[in-house]
């Protein structure tokens, strides 16, 4: 069974930094691409960022620049470095597998979120 559970959310204050972690089991980060989503109250759940089986990194236009997507093959997580945070980025964030390297469905635990509030 596959399973990807999202953690390190927490309440934070504008310009602060944040690190999310993908833990991800029964799938390995050699089968296809891993995405970060987030979806604040009352709008549709977005997709932030994607990673390839090769390393390669996308962005969505509102996190580039300040959102780093890294993995490590050898622990099987993914993980998100978010700076300059914004209350606009106050949202649940939750990570997925994203086939065809990135440009098809997500599949995620959508019950298994992480909260980030940016809020002084």
């Amino acid at each position: 069974e596959v399973q990807l559970q999202a953690s390190g959310g927490g309440l934070v204050r504008p310009g602060g930094s944040l690190r999310l972690s993908c833990a991800i089991s029964g799938f390995t980060l050699s089968q296809d691409a891993i995405g970060w989503f987030r979806q604040a109250p009352g709008k549709e759940r977005e997709g932030i960022s994607c990673i390839k089986t090769d390393g390669s990194p996308s962005y969505a236009g509102s996190v580039k620049g300040r959102f780093t997507i890294s993995r490590d093959s050898a622990s099987n997580t993914v993980d998100l470095l978010m700076n300059n945070l914004r209350p606009e980025d106050t949202a649940i964030y939750y990570c997925a597998i994203v086939t065809r390297e990135c440009e098809g469905d997500a599949y995620g635990s959508w019950d298994r979120g992480t909260q980030v509030t940016v809020s002084s």
